[in-house]
């Protein structure tokens, strides 16, 4: 693999996508995952375990929760980043251990402070609508680099798509480039992210854009 995807996703639309056990999701970007492009399940003999990280945990459940279960004894969502990510993110040596992978991904996420980020710009949850080039060049402007921005297209009977992630990406010394794909360079992480029926998209620069305060 070449690089890294660093997600963020937005909890109140992730629970539009999928209201089953959503209760009060956080008002902040969240970790959805660390994902090396074009390598999954690296090592299915290295197993998840949740001990490994228990220094972690406070900061996990805080930044990195499992939105759609609210329950914090789940594991599973980690576990899941950990086989399908992390075991290959592992080829690093900052990110070859659970201890490593997840508490490296928890430092990139104070470092980048996306929601400091945002609301300096003024960009904050609302029920009016933004341009997505305006979101875009504000994330450009403040961090050097175009980061990826996916949003739930509009329903029917609505006009507008919704902000749900924001990936930023780095190199494997972990600096931060832009996540332009070169046109030779297929890759499946590029496919769109599924949840229920629904699945975010590449965001349209010409659709107004919803960055939603609450479940509607």
């Amino acid at each position: 693999w070449k690089k890294l995807y660093f997600a963020h996703h937005w909890p109140v639309t992730v629970c539009k996508m999928d209201a089953n056990d959503c209760h009060d999701p956080p008002k902040y970007w969240t970790i959805h995952g660390l994902w090396p492009d074009r390598a999954e399940d690296c090592n299915r003999t290295w197993h998840f375990n949740v001990s490994e990280i228990k220094d972690l945990m406070s900061d996990m459940r805080h930044y990195w929760p499992d939105v759609l279960h609210s329950s914090l004894n789940r594991t599973q969502f980690w576990k899941h980043e950990w086989d399908k990510h992390g075991t290959c993110a592992a080829t690093l040596e900052v990110l070859n251990s659970q201890k490593k992978y997840f508490g490296k991904a928890l430092e990139l996420y104070q470092h980048i402070d996306l929601n400091g980020c945002l609301l300096k710009v003024g960009i904050k949850p609302s029920s009016s609508y933004y341009e997505m080039t305006a979101i875009k060049e504000a994330l450009t402007t403040f961090y050097g680099v175009t980061p990826k921005i996916q949003c739930l297209p509009p329903e029917e009977g609505e006009k507008a798509q919704t902000i749900g992630q924001i990936e930023f990406c780095f190199t494997k010394e972990l600096q931060l480039v832009s996540c332009t794909v070169l046109r030779d360079e297929s890759n499946p992480m590029q496919a769109p992210w599924k949840l229920g029926t629904s699945e975010l998209s590449v965001c349209d620069d010409t659709l107004p854009t919803y960055y939603p305060s609450e479940v509607q």
